[in-house]
């Protein structure tokens, strides 16, 4: 049996509980410093072939601030790895942005020459047969998307004919 005063003994639990309180506290502390330092994830452009979809975040994007001429440009040299989907002519090519993307109106280029009108919708369909027809300058087995938010960002894919 242990000789303590009286009370001593709940003071040693009172130091266990503030010590594990400073712990748990420099944990969270911790924790949070790591998640501060990391970036923020892009808004994300969906690509739907039928039942197969791919998704990316944009090749570059400054937080919805303006990008120069020269960025973008460096941004789509970037368009080597990036992600490819199959196409059959006979398939609906369906586009999908965040609505971040849609807010700041988007465009859909082919091998970097504009494809479609700025759009604010969400959302987008097109035959994946004007993806491989020489009358819009698309032919090849091969073509690269990009989805380009005005001069704020750019994502990209591959469309590759089934």
């Amino acid at each position: 049996m242990t000789t303590l005063p009286r009370g001593e003994a709940a003071d040693l639990h009172r130091v266990v509980r503030r010590r594990r309180a400073v712990v748990v506290a420099g944990a969270v502390s911790a924790g949070l410093l790591v998640l501060s330092a990391c970036d923020k994830p892009t808004p994300v452009a969906t690509v739907t072939v039928g039942r197969s979809s791919v998704n990316s975040e944009a090749l570059c994007y400054n937080d919805g601030k303006k990008l120069d001429a020269e960025s973008l440009a460096e941004c789509a040299k970037k368009a080597g790895d990036v992600p490819s989907i199959k196409v059959d002519t006979d398939d609906t090519v369906r586009f999908g942005v965040d609505p971040k993307i849609a807010d700041g109106g988007w465009t859909i280029l082919v091998n970097g020459r504009q494809f479609t009108d700025s759009s604010k919708k969400t959302y987008r369909t097109i035959p994946g047969s004007a993806f491989f027809n020489a009358q819009y300058g698309t032919q090849g087995d091969t073509n690269t998307v990009s989805i380009q938010q005005g001069d704020k960002g750019l994502w990209s894919f591959k469309l590759k004919k089934a």
